[in-house]
C-alpha cells in the first residue's frame, strides 16, 4: 500500500481522519465549518502530542498507550483503511501517518493534496462537530518505522526539513536559539510539492530524496514527517528524529551550526 493515496484511489470503507493545525492555536474551529463527510478530527498539541517538559521538544511523542486510547475511540482497528489529511502542506496528516505506522497500523495513507484537492475535484464537504463511531479494539503492534533517540544519532546522515533561513539560522520563529545540528543537511519539505499542494511525481520526489538511509528532523518532529512520508512512498530507507531542532536547541552542550 503505497503512502500517498490520490483522490481516484481512496480505499473503500476508509476512516478520514483531519489533522489540520495551526501554530498556537486549534484548528477544530476550521474542521467545524467544513470538512470531508465523515470525517473525525484530531488535534496536534492535544493527541499527537505527549507532554512537554522544556527539554524534550515542543512535540514530544505521545505515550504509546494514550494513542491506542484515542485510536480506539475513533473507532479504528488493524482492519481499518485510515485515510489522513489537513488543508496546508500535509504537516499534520504526514504526523498522524507517522505514529500510526509507529503503533504498526499499516493500512494508514495521506491524501494527496488534502481538504484542497477534495475540494477542488467537486466533492461535497460538511459543517459540524465529528462524526461520532462505535469504539474499536486498537492493538499497540510492533514499529512498522524506526524513530531515533537524540542519543543514538551520532554516525548517521540527518537531514533538516526546515526552510532554509532557519537551517542557516538567519531567523527562528518558534524554538530559543536559531541554526541546526552539526553535519546536518538541508532539503525544505515544500520543495515535495508543487503550486497546487500536491506531491511531485515519483521520479522527482527520488531525485530529491537521493540521500543514503538519512535520518529526517525539522523544528518539532512534524515537517520532517513530510520527508519520510514521501520517502517511505518512492521506496526509500529513512528514519526520523522526533525530538527535533526544538528538543537539540534545549539541550545543555549540544553543538549548534549556523550558516549554509
Amino acid at each position: 500500500m503505497k503512502p500517498i493515496v490520490d483522490l481516484t484511489d481512496i480505499p473503500s470503507g476508509a476512516r478520514f481522519i483531519d489533522a489540520r493545525f495551526r501554530h498556537g492555536s486549534s484548528a477544530r474551529a476550521l474542521f467545524e465549518a467544513e470538512h470531508i463527510p465523515g470525517a473525525v478530527y484530531v488535534d496536534l498539541e492535544q493527541d499527537l502530542a505527549g507532554q512537554t517538559t522544556g527539554q524534550n521538544g515542543r512535540h514530544p511523542l505521545p505515550e504509546r498507550q494514550a494513542l491506542v486510547q484515542l485510536f480506539s475511540r475513533l473507532g479504528i482497528d488493524q482492519h481499518t483503511p485510515v485515510i489522513a489529511y489537513d488543508d496546508t502542506d500535509h504537516a499534520g496528516a504526514a504526523r498522524l501517518w507517522a505514529l500510526l505506522q509507529w503503533m504498526g497500523h499499516e493500512r494508514v495513507q495521506v491524501l494527496n493534496g488534502g481538504l484542497t484537492a477534495w475540494k477542488r475535484s467537486g466533492r461535497p464537504v460538511q459543517s459540524g462537530p465529528a462524526m461520532v463511531y462505535p469504539q474499536k479494539k486498537f492493538l499497540d503492534q510492533p514499529p512498522r518505522l524506526k524513530f531515533y533517540p537524540q542519543a543514538e544519532l551520532s554516525g548517521h546522515l540527518l537531514v533538516d526539513a526546515r526552510a532554509p533561513e532557519r537551517f542557516r539560522g538567519e531567523v527562528e520563529p518558534l524554538d530559543p536559539v536559531a541554526g541546526h545540528i552539526p553535519g546536518a543537511k538541508n532539503l525544505f519539505y515544500k520543495t515535495l510539492m508543487n503550486a497546487e499542494g500536491q506531491f511531485l511525481p515519483e521520479a522527482e520526489l527520488r531525485s530529491l530524496l537521493n540521500f543514503s538511509n538519512p535520518v529526517f528532523y525539522c523544528g518539532s518532529g512534524v515537517t520532517g514527517a513530510v520527508l519520510l512520508l514521501a520517502a517511505q512512498h518512492v521506496g526509500l530507507s529513512a528514519s526520523l528524529y522526533p525530538g527535533s531542532w526544538s528538543e537539540w536547541c534545549n539541550t545543555p552542550g549540544a553543538p549548534i551550526a549556523v550558516g549554509p
